[in-house]
This record gives structure tokens, C-alpha cells and sequence, in this order.
């Protein structure tokens, strides 16, 4: 104990937490050493404390507020944990994504040669993104950053023997390269421009030098790291993967890129067109996710570029300044991702449980704008009942009418099925009752995240007021196009664009050919 003080001079001012952390790492080397079932076993329990972790901190956020726990320190270099509102969301969310996982990779994998092996990194995996959410200091989130890819490329590459995994699983780690080559130039950014790390003192101050290369340098990691255009097609392309491993990583290591925003916000509103970039860049992607993933026919597939769509409408959110409601979406489409793809398998069962009508003929324009009406009325009447104003966040107010489309597509499809009235009743309660709770849960994340998350609503020019309007015509497009599809879909010309489509735009290709290029 006295080398590691001398190592480590602050050391022994936490002990029981020391002791603690100890207690985790002997915990995790025992569940590395074990073998076979009793490995996935191990993984399972570890999951389960980790759980129970994020549970006593969250309730010590509860109680006392947020904190910093200092562990150990080497000159600037510091092992400390943030633990406030936004960290214990996080971390409350992974480790039990993580216990769902473990549990249910034990039967899934029960009797593979490389359980095992399989269960060592997947553990390793959790571990890295637990450290990533309550990481204290820049240094440290960077660290977990890359060790959080790192790992995951092992689980990408668990069938070495399929050659569609391996060229998957290259073309991610060529891009996680990049994206930790822009953590570290910002790493050095920071340093050079606030002679700190530290989070807590980073946005005590964040206005400093090279508060747009930072911004910028974030944000372009955030990028490659969330599978956003033009750098998604890695992502519908790693389903050679066991289930388990699409479902963390679908329903949480993807999420990476967003909580990064999230969480150096304080320093990425200090560059407005940093965050412009990125609210264009994940509308597009947001767009292109939607119309590919209309015409894909496997589930997994389905469900792959439904992620891109997602992760691509979260960072519009954060782009244009929604950070609670971007948290909120995460979380959302984090538990029902996992749900997703570890019941992919029941296909049938699936089926047979979906509610949209099968056939649905392509709706009358009249049709479509009376699913606007109803649904802008409740929309925009639940939106304005706490105060939200046009003038006062027009931001938001996109998100809001991407809201009501959404809205009015769940209204048409209850039009267009054979029960039309009743269902159409029903559809618009379950719509009021769908907005209000909407809006009710993104009250209380923002009243849980409000004193981590700063205030942004930046003055708004021309030209950004002119591309809202335009992503907002942009979404409708989708909206219109979905409600057409079974009319459009025999025209030869919309039949070469569903194929394209379907191939997704051959971007997967380019980069695929790329890549074999290098490698070669």
C-alpha cells in the first residue's frame, strides 16, 4: 500500500472506494479465468453487480446530489468518477442492457467452443462503456473511448471464419481509428487551450482558446462513431455478429457518439456551426435510414437501419440544442432495440402480434392532410400547454412537427385498415394519450438533467430558419412517400429506386471496395 501512495499521493483519500473498485476488478479476473458455461455464468453475475452499482448511485444522487469521487491522481492524469444525473442515466441504463445480455447469451451460446471467449470480452466490452459514463476527466473518457472499440471489434470478429463479419468488422475499426484520432486531437486541444481535463472545471470556464476546433473535433468523433451519413453503411453490415453482441451494440455502444455530445455540451455550444453540421448530418441520416429501411425484407436488416435512422434523428436532436430530449430518445430506443433484436427470432410470433395492416391501399391526399390536421392539433396543443413558444425555440419546434408526422402516419394506418371508424376513434385517444406522455417523460428529463445540461437557444438567421423548413419538407417527403408506396410501387421508375434503395444507395459498396483495397 505505502508504493501505491507513493505512485498515487492521493490514493488513500477514498479507501473504501478503493476497496470497491478493488472488489470489481478481483470480480471481473475471476469471471476471465472460468471456462465454458460457467464463463457466461460469471458474466452474468458481474452484470448483475454492476446493475446494483448503478443502482446505490443513483440513489446517492438522490439523496445528496452529484459528485466527484477521486480515486487516484498522477500529475493531471486522474482516476475520478462523475457521478451526477446524466452519468447514473447512463450507466443505469448499460449495466442493465448488460445484465439482459449476459443473461440471455448463456443459453444462446451454451455448448460454442468460444463461449468463453466470447463472454471474456463481452465483459470487457460493459466494462469499458460503464467507465465511459461515469468518466470524471476528458483523459479518462478517452481511454474508455478507444478500449470500448477496441473490445468491441473482438465481439464483431467472433466467426473469424465468415469472411462478410471480418470485412465488417475492418471497415468499423478503419473508422473508430479515425474517430479516436479526432478524441486525441481534442484531447491535446483542450489541455493546450485550459491547462485542464477535468470536467467540472472544464465547464466551470468553457468559453477558452480553440473552442471551435474542440467543438468541431467532438463532433466529427461523435460522427464516426454513431454510424452517421456518409459513415453508417458499417453498421447493417455487422449482423454476421451472435445476437447479443447486435443487441449491445445496437442498443448501447451506439449510443457512444450521442452521450459525448451530450455530455461535453457545455463546450460544444460555444462553436454554433459545429452544432448546425451536426443537426444537418443527422437529418440526412435520419432521412436515409427511413427510406432503407422500408425495403429491406430481413428483420435484422430492418432493424439495423432502423438504428442508423435513429441515431441520425438523436443527433439532430443535439444539434439543434434538445439535449434532454436526445437523452430521453436514447434511452428509449436503447430498451426497445435490445427487445428488438434478442426476440428477432420469433419471427412468427412477431407477425402475428403486429398490428399495421397488411395490403394498406395508398391514401387519398384529403386523407393525408386530415392525418396532419388531427395530429397537428394534438401535437401542437400538448407542445404549447407547458409554454413552449414558436418564437422563443424554433429548433424544438422542428422536432415537434417531425413529432406530428409521426402522428399522422399512425392515424392513416388506423384509417386505411377495414375497421375505419372505430379504429380511427381509438387512434386519436391513443395519439393524445401517446403526446402527453411524450411530453410528460421529456418534462421530467429535463427537470432530472437540467442542472448537468446547459440552456441553448442560439439567435437564428435566415438561413438557418430557411434549412429548418427544408428538413421539415424533407421528412414529410418520407412521410408522403410511405403512404404512396403501395400505388408507386409498381411504376418502373419507383421500382429501380426501391432497388437502389433496398442496396442502400451502394455506399456499403464504396467502402467495402475501399477497404479491401487497403487491406489487400
Amino acid at each position: 500500500m505505502q508504493h501505491l501512495a507513493l505512485l498515487f499521493p492521493h490514493l488513500l483519500e477514498c479507501p473504501e472506494w478503493f476497496a470497491l473498485i478493488l472488489l470489481f476488478v478481483m470480480a471481473a479476473v475471476l469471471v476471465l479465468m472460468r471456462e465454458g458455461r460457467q464463463a457466461a455464468e460469471g458474466a452474468a453475475l458481474l452484470a448483475r453487480l454492476y446493475f446494483a452499482g448503478a443502482v446505490v448511485f443513483g440513489g446517492m444522487v438522490l439523496l445528496a446530489g452529484s459528485m466527484r469521487i477521486e480515486i487516484a491522481a498522477y500529475g493531471p492524469a486522474k482516476l475520478a468518477f462523475l457521478v451526477d444525473p446524466l452519468s447514473v442515466t447512463l450507466l443505469a441504463l448499460v449495466s442493465f442492457l448488460g445484465l439482459v445480455v449476459t443473461r440471455f447469451s448463456i443459453h444462446y451460446l451454451d455448448g460454442d467452443p468460444g463461449q468463453a471467449r466470447f463472454s471474456r470480452w463481452l465483459v470487457l466490452t460493459l466494462s469499458c462503456v460503464l467507465i465511459l459514463a461515469v468518466s470524471s476527466n476528458l483523459l479518462m473518457f478517452t481511454l474508455a473511448w478507444i478500449g470500448t472499440s477496441l473490445c468491441l471489434h473482438q465481439l464483431l470478429t467472433f466467426y473469424r471464419e465468415r469472411p462478410a463479419a471480418l470485412l465488417a468488422a475492418r471497415k468499423k475499426f478503419y473508422l473508430s481509428r479515425l474517430a479516436d484520432l479526432c478524441m486525441l486531437g481534442a484531447l491535446v486541444l483542450v489541455w493546450q487551450g485550459y491547462g485542464t481535463w477535468e470536467f467540472h472545471e472544464l465547464f466551470a470556464h468553457p468559453v477558452g482558446p480553440h473552442s471551435g476546433g474542440i467543438a468541431g473535433l467532438f463532433v466529427a468523433a461523435a460522427t464516426l462513431k454513431s454510424a452517421q451519413f456518409p459513415f453508417h453503411s458499417w453498421l447493417p453490415d455487422t449482423l454476421e455478429t451472435p445476437t447479443p453482441v447486435s443487441a449491445l451494440m445496437h442498443a448501447g455502444i451506439i449510443n457512444a457518439g450521442g452521450f459525448l455530445i451530450v455530455r461535453l455540451s457545455p463546450l460544444i455550444i460555444q462553436s454554433p456551426t459545429a452544432l448546425n453540421v451536426l443537426a444537418l448530418t443527422g437529418a440526412v441520416t435520419a432521412l436515409l435510414g427511413s427510406v432503407v429501411m422500408m425495403t429491406q425484407t430481413s428483420i435484422k436488416k430492418s432493424l439495423a437501419w432502423s438504428t442508423v435512422a435513429q441515431m441520425g434523428f438523436m443527433m439532430l436532436q443535439c444539434g439543434l440544442g434538445a439535449f434532454a430530449l436526445a437523452i430521453m430518445h436514447l434511452v428509449a430506443h436503447s430498451l426497445y432495440k435490445a427487445h428488438a433484436f434478442l426476440s428477432s427470432g420469433s419471427v412468427v410470433g412477431m407477425v402475428k402480434s403486429a398490428w399495421t395492416p397488411v395490403g394498406r391501399p395508398a391514401a387519398h391526399p384529403w386523407v393525408i392532410l386530415g392525418a396532419l390536421v388531427a395530429a397537428g392539433v394534438i401535437g401542437i396543443g400538448v407542445a404549447l400547454s407547458p409554454g413552449l413558444k414558436v418564437e422563443m425555440a424554433p429548433g424544438r419546434m422542428l422536432l415537434v412537427a417531425v413529432f406530428i408526422m409521426a402522428l399522422a402516419h399512425l392515424l392513416w394506418t388506423l384509417w386505411s385498415s377495414s375497421l375505419r371508424g372505430g379504429l380511427v376513434v381509438r387512434g386519436l385517444l391513443l395519439a393524445l394519450a401517446t403526446t402527453v406522455a411524450c411530453f410528460a417523460i421529456h418534462g421530467v428529463f429535463e427537470q432530472w438533467l437540467h442542472e448537468t445540461i446547459p440552456a441553448y437557444m442560439p439567435p437564428r438567421g435566415s438561413l438557418e430558419y430557411g434549412m429548418m423548413a427544408l428538413l421539415a419538407l424533407f421528412f414529410f417527403a418520407v412521410l408522403f412517400l410511405q403512404t404512396q408506396l403501395p400505388t408507386w410501387g409498381t411504376h418502373p421508375t419507383m421500382a429501380r429506386l426501391y432497388v437502389h434503395a433496398s442496396n442502400g444507395f451502394y455506399l456499403g459498396a464504396i467502402f467495402n471496395r475501399l477497404i479491401q483495397k487497403i487491406i489487400a
